[in-house]
């Protein structure tokens, strides 16, 4: 990739960021939104933890700082939708896609860069608030090192990659539905559930607990959230998430690949 494709994707990023910075009164009501979830999960965990102290390794704070953190990262990394899925698979059934496919540019790393984009804004504009009203609020456990919180931030960048290959190949789906809404529902819930949005993975017992752990979606919440934790080597973390980013691109690419030789352009 020459400078001028790289700075066309760096314009890409900017643009993606700029888009959804306009939707203030949206940005406001998520903000509320995950505030309120975070508070529904928080007093759900104290009560489960008080019950069962040191439940899946984490004490309390532990407990309670990993749903602050589920709460900041989950419209970044788009773990219930929202991401570019919806409209590239819209885009793929309407025939706009032979447009995209006629740009100067690489169709992967150009919903990449706009997703990257998207997911900067919204762990700023929409993550950051709920995190730190649950750190005023409710007792954590957070680091004092700023190489902790250094590290924190290259799990969640390529918790970013990891999320953005799976939401790319769900919208992919799409040449061949023509409608992947169901994929794409299916993906959300898999991805609720299997990146421990809704109980941390640790808690998952025996064999199920380590399938999940194997999944690419643990990448999303459970490894950053172990690194800003110290409960896990942040080089196994990296090492673990861009495993699965490049299997996931390169799958990606490969059915992408197969996808554009058969458009079908429809719609009018």
């Amino acid at each position: 990739m020459g400078v001028g494709s790289g700075r066309l994707y760096v314009a890409v990023a900017a643009g993606g960021f700029r888009r959804y910075a306009t939707y203030r009164a949206a940005t406001a009501a998520g903000v509320f939104t995950n505030t309120v979830f975070g508070l529904i999960l928080v007093y759900t965990y104290l009560a489960l933890w008080e019950e069962r102290p040191q439940l899946g390794g984490y004490d309390q704070a532990q407990a309670v700082t990993f749903v602050w953190l589920g709460q900041a990262l989950l419209a970044a990394l788009a773990i219930g939708g929202g991401g570019m899925e919806n409209e590239l698979m819209e885009r793929i059934r309407t025939g706009d896609i032979a447009v995209d496919l006629y740009r100067p540019a690489d169709l992967q790393l150009w919903w990449l860069a706009a997703d990257a984009g998207r997911a900067v804004f919204q762990l700023l504009g929409r993550g950051v608030v709920p995190f730190v009203f649950g750190a005023l609020f409710f007792p954590v456990a957070l680091p004092r090192e700023v190489s902790a919180w250094a590290l924190f931030l290259v799990a969640v960048g390529l918790a970013m990659l990891v999320g953005f290959a799976l939401r790319y190949l769900v919208a992919l789906s799409a040449f061949w539905l023509m409608d992947g809404t169901g994929v794409a529902h299916m993906s959300w819930i898999a991805g609720l559930f299997c990146s421990g949005m809704l109980l941390p993975l640790n808690v998952f017992p025996g064999a199920l607990g380590e399938v999940v752990r194997a999944l690419p979606w643990s990448s999303l919440l459970q490894g950053p959230a172990d690194v800003l934790l110290g409960e896990a080597d942040p080089v196994g973390v990296f090492v673990f998430q861009a495993s699965w980013a490049v299997v996931l691109l390169a799958l990606g690419r490969l059915v992408q690949s197969v996808a554009t030789r058969r458009v079908v352009v429809q719609g009018g």
